[in-house]
């Protein structure tokens, strides 16, 4: 009987993980999403904590970073890993981070096309729809208890 877990999530290090991290974010989002490249990156990765997701072989198929300031951003899981549970099981690493940072909040900006996939996790829409990266969003926040 094989084992071998599908996927495992790991807390990552930009210094040491980045190459890995940077490639699923192009991949969804400059590739697929064409958020324009300039759009994608900035100055917050070296500051941010990460989380990655890894198939059975070590490759790197799921990312997120959590910002200093409890907000959460750049979820991105390769196409053919998606509805097999690695973004729930980064989004619950997010927030057990957030809460270990102390934030009593978390924020993020949805995709409106996942707004139902936060809410499962108890994210509440504040606000109107707004354009980031030429995509529609929404902000959402979860209370967070310690």
């Amino acid at each position: 009987m094989n084992t071998t877990p599908l996927f495992t999530v790991r807390r990552a290090d930009w210094q040491r993980d980045g190459v890995s991290l940077a490639a699923i974010r192009r991949e969804v989002f400059v590739v697929e999403q064409h958020v324009p490249e300039a759009e994608e990156w900035d100055a917050m990765d070296a500051v941010c904590h990460h989380v990655i997701a890894q198939a059975g072989d070590g490759a790197a198929i799921g990312t997120g970073r959590l910002l200093t300031d409890g907000r959460i951003g750049r979820m991105a899981v390769l196409k053919g890993w998606r509805g097999r549970g690695v973004g729930n099981a980064l989004l619950a690493e997010l927030i057990a981070m957030a809460r270990d940072d102390g934030h009593r909040e978390s924020r993020l900006h949805a995709q409106t096309h996942a707004l139902a996939f936060y809410r499962q996790h108890g994210y509440v829409a504040v606000g109107d729809e707004f354009i980031e990266a030429g995509i529609p969003h929404v902000e959402m926040r979860l209370r967070l208890t310690p």
